[in-house]
């Protein structure tokens, strides 16, 4: 197998992804394909679905080898269950699926994307295949949970407020971006609370930072609430984005 497209994702790194798809509304970003399947024939009849499932393969973390049980953040990063009743990305071999919504088809002479909202990939994720997600059979009303019966940011024991300090909020007034609502983006992401299980298990007080799109984001959590601290742009020395 070989990829046919790259993400172009606004997450720069593992930190802050969210552990499901579409936990975070705002999270858009670009399929990318490449040649011979930058061809938009195949894409034809695509915008008649709204969302598509993404087969990718967990480029960071395929090294790393696996384990035949991990401990799922969901379960406190204490409590071991088999890999295969995870989403663990440390898998026998270290495939994901994730479902997006469409946005819609960019073409740019040979260039060919889709935009895609409710991300929950990194930067650079190489994707296998794109497949139209069809609600009379992939949609299972009765589906059981497992112990994910419920999404982070509807469950009132994780969920966390987000303030944004004055500096962040005159730093975000002054930015140029067109691409999504930022605030609304580092709201979503943080309400998830990012941090590793064991940190809030400690209730460690430290700043943070996370890097979405071409901004690194500082901040911390006390009493419950994530405080935006600083929103900076910076040249990490990757592509930058681009509406």
């Amino acid at each position: 197998m070989q990829p046919i497209a790259y993400v172009r994702s606004p997450y720069r790194q593992k930190f802050a992804v969210p552990r499901q798809p579409n936990l975070v509304r705002e999270a858009v970003g670009d399929i990318c394909f490449v040649p011979p399947f930058a061809d938009p024939t195949m894409l034809r009849g695509i915008d008649g679905f709204s969302h598509v499932w993404l087969i990718f393969r967990f480029h960071q973390t395929a090294d790393e080898g696996w384990a035949a049980t991990v401990t799922p953040p969901r379960l406190g990063g204490t409590e071991r269950v088999g890999v295969l009743a995870s989403r663990s990305p440390y898998r026998p071999n270290p495939l994901g699926l994730s479902v997006v919504e469409i946005v819609g088809v960019m073409q740019h002479g040979a260039e060919l994307r889709l935009r895609v909202r409710g991300l929950d990939l990194v930067d650079g994720t190489p994707i296998y295949d794109v497949k139209p997600y069809v609600p009379y059979a992939d949609s299972m009303p009765d589906a059981r949970g497992g112990y994910a019966t419920t999404a982070p940011a509807v469950d009132e024991a994780s969920r966390i407020g987000v303030a944004f300090s004055d500096t962040a909020t005159q730093q975000l007034a002054n930015l140029a971006f067109s691409l999504c609502d930022l605030r609304s983006l580092i709201t979503e992401v943080l309400q998830q609370d990012p941090r590793p299980a064991q940190h809030i298990r400690n209730h460690e007080q430290r700043d943070y930072g996370m890097h979405l799109y071409d901004y690194n984001v500082r901040w911390r959590v006390s009493n419950g609430v994530a405080e935006v601290l600083s929103i900076e742009q910076v040249d990490d020395g990757a592509l930058p984005w681009k509406p």
